[in-house]
């Protein structure tokens, strides 16, 4: 199950489920996520410390896309 305020994984008996008014339910791991969330009312995309949007893995490898996509935007093509 992952934290619905900051992305990370929560092993199994960790961290709470929250359901609203409306009948959602919201998976919180740990008090930091929940006060940012409901008593601070913060945007989880504005949070430097969260890695939910920003993803390791794709930052590594967001160079080497950058230059294919530069590569493939300057190359002219001819059709026939």
């Amino acid at each position: 199950m992952k934290c619905m305020f900051c992305g990370q994984l929560m092993p199994k008996g960790t961290g709470k489920l929250i359901v609203k008014r409306d009948g959602t339910i919201v998976s919180i791991c740990s008090s930091k996520c929940e006060k940012n969330m409901f008593r601070l009312g913060r945007n989880p995309r504005k949070q430097k410390w969260i890695t939910k949007l920003k993803g390791a893995a794709v930052i590594e490898a967001v160079p080497e896309e950058k230059e294919r996509l530069i590569i493939r935007a300057t190359e002219k093509t001819r059709r026939k």
